[in-house]
């Protein structure tokens, strides 16, 4: 792991999935972490799951950074300017990177009809809470990075392609977020800091255990259900993606790119918790092309 001792990260929906893995991964590289997120210990957020905020950050901790929880509704632009300012204050101003993982979208997402059957309201919801919340919580916290002329901000999506995601409001959702990296790049390069787009592979969140009706321990036994889950990969990894691109001295380089998991592991040399290297592009050259297609060239 890189050495984050000293640096303040915030990561934006950090109670699970992707977001947990991120806070928890740059805490055992040093880091001071900032978790938030609606699910906390006092009160569950609409997806009504037992991860919360708290856990995360105890987890950072004993990782060996320190991990901060804030309950925040990132739709509530008022909660997000007072964690700004809250930041500020405790860090004498100081933010090195700002994680957006922040989705919430699962139940809102409809995988068996076209646009023209799926129910208004309830796509529109999904884009608000996938995609403006990342741009409510862009819009106060990127002072921070801005006033010290350094900085990485990191949108998590899923996928890094054009290719079509299977439904129309989560294809917008994740493809979007692809493009706000590509804006805050362009506005905030000249003020030397880096956003980047990132997403990882086949992912063994929280929910797609319990989907398989495993955990992390027998996700094994879930392969003979789905082979392709042979491939899949912790949350840790993409923990470790995102805490190697926090301590890159040339991350502006990056800047403006979507990134992915499958290809940063071959630059950083990380490997997920059990030594592995999964790579599912890769595997889906191998064994996805001919069904499904080309997975695409990197927006």
């Amino acid at each position: 792991m890189p050495d984050l001792t000293g640096h303040v990260a915030l990561v934006a929906g950090g109670a699970r999935g992707g977001g947990r893995g991120i806070a928890v991964q740059l805490g055992a590289a040093g880091a001071t972490v900032y978790v938030t997120g609606r699910s906390s210990g006092s009160a569950r957020s609409g997806l009504d799951r037992p991860e919360t905020i708290e856990e995360t950050a105890s987890k950072a901790t004993e990782a060996g950074g320190v991990g901060i929880a804030v309950q925040v509704d990132h739709s509530r632009p008022e909660e997000v300017r007072a964690l700004a300012e809250r930041i500020a204050a405790e860090q004498d101003g100081r933010l090195d990177a700002l994680v957006d993982s922040v989705w919430g979208g699962d139940p809102l997402t409809d995988w068996e009809h076209p646009l023209w059957e799926q129910d208004l309201d309830t796509g529109l919801r999904l884009l608000r809470q996938a995609v403006e919340t990342h741009v409510i919580t862009s819009r106060f916290v990127l002072p921070l990075l801005v006033a010290r002329g350094r900085g990485l901000v990191v949108e998590v999506t899923d996928g890094n392609t054009a290719r079509y995601r299977g439904s129309f409001f989560y294809d917008l959702a994740k493809s979007t977020v692809i493009r706000l990296a590509f804006a805050q790049a362009a506005e905030l390069r000249p003020h030397g800091v880096a956003a980047v787009a990132i997403t990882p592979g086949f992912l063994r969140s929280e929910a797609v255990l319990d989907h398989f009706g495993v955990t992390e321990a027998t996700w094994r036994d879930a392969i003979a259900q789905d082979p392709h889950f042979a491939y899949s990969e912790t949350p840790a990894y993409l923990g470790r993606a995102v805490a190697h691109l926090a301590a890159d001295p040339d991350v502006i380089r990056k800047t403006g790119r979507a990134l992915a998991t499958w290809s940063l592991y071959k630059e950083y040399g990380f490997t997920d918790v059990d030594g592995t290297q999964p790579d599912f592009a890769a595997h889906w050259a191998d064994a996805l092309v001919d069904e499904y297609g080309p997975l695409g060239d990197p927006l």
